[in-house]
């Protein structure tokens, strides 16, 4: 297979949720294939070259928050030439679901991995990561891309953890159940998380395979995946990956570009006011207004510059 640009021009912007589907079924039909797995998640395909990107998404949140509506991949193959499967949830079901365990089983019979020279499973959190980690088994010598992934939500290995009740309902001990454990077989994975986040950094702790880098995160909160948009950094972490060149040396790099998105500073200056820092938080607080941030850190610039008193 070589590879080859996919031209993709489709509009999937401002369309009620029937018809951005029916408009996604569509265009993967005309370039690959499209397959809804029972009554909470789809797959689409678009064949394109040898390089092969699986994202794990879910389609409300790709409508509001992904630009132009389109799946995360949409850009990679349009513009680097990468075979794209993308597999969308309805509702936070996890991807625990026997019509996605028979889906990537077929995909697996087919030899359809096979195919590829270098691929990537990429979650962007919560569910989608977990669904990255647990289903790369399917793909041995894939790299596993994760942004703050749970482990599992079994209640027995994972009863410490109280969120997600409603997805709780689905099984997490039967196939493709423990994600640290499907991680075997892939050749390099990244686990990102914000240590902050007690519960999220304890789940990161269970990934603890030779093959894993753990990616500190600190202070970018619950939501990596739009924090590494906001940043300018996410495309080229995975790029990066595709190429066998990210390592926690250039992750650490391209993190930096966090000192000029407003939403990680103002959790920064927070946090050296809790800790007991108020002279670097006004350094801080100062930085940003000089930038141009001014909503947030002026107000905490006044509250953190000493008044002196007026004696009579």
């Amino acid at each position: 297979m070589n590879d080859r640009q996919l031209a993709i021009d489709i509009n999937l912007t401002d369309l009620s949720a029937n018809d951005w589907l029916g408009r996604l079924d569509d265009f993967c039909e005309d370039h690959g294939f499209f397959e809804q797995l029972g009554r909470e998640h789809c797959a689409g395909f678009l064949e394109a070259g040898n390089k092969l990107l699986v994202t794990f998404e879910n389609a409300q949140l790709v409508r509001e928050n992904n630009l132009d509506a389109e799946p995360r991949g949409f850009a990679y193959t349009r513009h680097e030439g990468w075979s794209l499967l993308s597999l969308f949830s309805f509702k936070d079901g996890w991807f625990r679901d026997h019509h996605v365990y028979d889906f990537f089983d077929r995909l697996v019979d087919a030899g359809f991995f096979d195919q590829f020279e270098k691929m990537i499973f990429h979650g962007g959190g919560g569910g989608a990561s977990y669904a990255a980690a647990a289903y790369s088994v399917t793909a041995p010598g894939a790299t596993v891309i994760a942004l703050r992934p749970q482990a599992t939500l079994d209640a027995e290995l994972a009863g410490w953890d109280p969120r997600y009740k409603h997805a709780r309902k689905k099984s997490f001990n039967d196939r493709y159940g423990y994600a640290p454990e499907m991680i075997d077989a892939a050749d390099k994975v990244f686990i990102a998380f914000d240590p902050f986040q007690r519960l999220d950094a304890c789940h990161a702790a269970l990934f603890r395979r030779p093959q894993v880098t753990a990616l500190p995160c600190p202070l970018l909160g619950d939501d990596l995946d739009q924090a590494f948009d906001r940043m300018g950094i996410h495309d080229v972490i995975i790029k990066l990956a595709m190429d066998d060149m990210l390592d926690r040396r250039r992750f650490t790099r391209l993190l930096r570009a966090r000192r000029y998105d407003p939403t990680y500073v103002r959790a920064l200056v927070r946090r050296l006011i809790v800790t007991g820092h108020p002279r670097l938080a006004l350094i801080v607080c100062e930085y940003m207004i000089r930038r141009g941030h001014k909503a947030f850190f002026i107000d905490k610039r006044e509250e953190l510059t000493p008044t002196e008193d007026i004696h009579t």
